[in-house]
């Protein structure tokens, strides 16, 4: 293709491996870097493109690294540092983080881009595995307008809905209200999936009816067929999810916001992650209404 990129992927989990495949199918040249180095092999076996040992190997001549690891201090070891992907960028290359993280690191980050003549862009994703999968995934982008112009184009290649919310941190701020508003949808249904079963009615025929309605929901859509058999050995997992609260609240204690539900909801699950759900979808908190 006439306007192929040298683009670099970070991190080939569950959400990593299928957006940089996406680029790779655009016809970007692609390099990869994933900590367990059978991944990045697999990878390339599957896409072609070039695997490399460090972060700063594979961001070397790439006009975009993108990244989606675990949490801040994954963040901060694949991009600071002699081996950090920072290391290996040129000047005015951008850096791309899907990574569900601190507005502090991405803050953080985005000044020590600035002092090495790069770009750092906040841009934490929601849709889950099946949204990467597709390629239809809501990004959400915080950082310098004049950065997320350039990469907005090709974030669309597996992103569907691809929104700049405002300055370095905003795009995490955002995924944080997107997982308070989870919190409560998932417990909300939750419950009224349990009583429609004690009240004894037909819990299928209950969710197809208000579902027409404005108790709608893509939690609806989507999970509750699961929730009623009892399957969540699937999708995304309590461990993350409590990952994304924890940050959540620490967010909250530092600008003064009021989350009383999300802080109810992140100890159920704590009580799912202690009876060893912790791999579970975050739609078996209806599983402690079932006791």
């Amino acid at each position: 293709m006439a306007d192929a990129l040298d683009l670099a992927f970070i991190g080939l989990g569950v959400m990593g491996a299928p957006m940089a495949g996406h680029l790779a199918k655009a016809g970007h040249r692609v390099t990869v870097y994933n900590r367990t180095a059978s991944r990045s092999e697999a990878w390339v076996a599957t896409y072609g493109g070039v695997a490399k040992s460090t972060p700063r190997e594979a961001a070397l001549n790439a006009d975009i690294v993108f990244a989606c690891v675990g949490n801040d201090e994954d963040l901060r070891q694949v991009t600071t540092g002699v081996d950090g992907a920072f290391a290996g960028m040129d000047l005015g290359a951008i850096f791309v983080d899907h990574t569900t993280a601190s507005a502090q690191v991405a803050r953080e980050l985005a000044a020590e881009a600035t002092t090495r003549g790069i770009a750092f862009l906040d841009a934490p994703i929601s849709g889950g595995q099946a949204g990467a999968e597709k390629g239809i995934l809501t990004v959400m982008v915080g950082g310098d307008e004049a950065a997320f112009a350039r990469v907005e184009p090709v974030i669309h290649h597996f992103g569907r809905a691809v929104t700049l919310m405002g300055p370095s941190g905003a795009g995490q701020l955002t995924k944080m209200v997107n997982q308070i508003c989870i919190a409560g949808l998932v417990q909300a249904l939750s419950e009224g999936i349990a009583f429609a079963e004690h009240a004894g009615l037909d819990a299928p025929k209950v969710i197809e009816v208000i579902s027409k309605g404005a108790a709608q929901s893509w939690q609806m859509e989507n999970r509750s067929p699961t929730m009623i058999e009892n399957r969540f050995d699937f999708g995304f997992a309590v461990d993350w999810m409590r990952k994304d609260m924890a940050i959540v609240l620490d967010e909250a204690r530092r600008n003064g916001a009021r989350v009383p539900v999300a802080a109810l909801v992140d100890q159920f699950y704590a009580t799912i992650q202690a009876r060893g759900g912790n791999r579970w979808d975050t739609s078996s908190l209806v599983t402690l209404l079932r006791d």
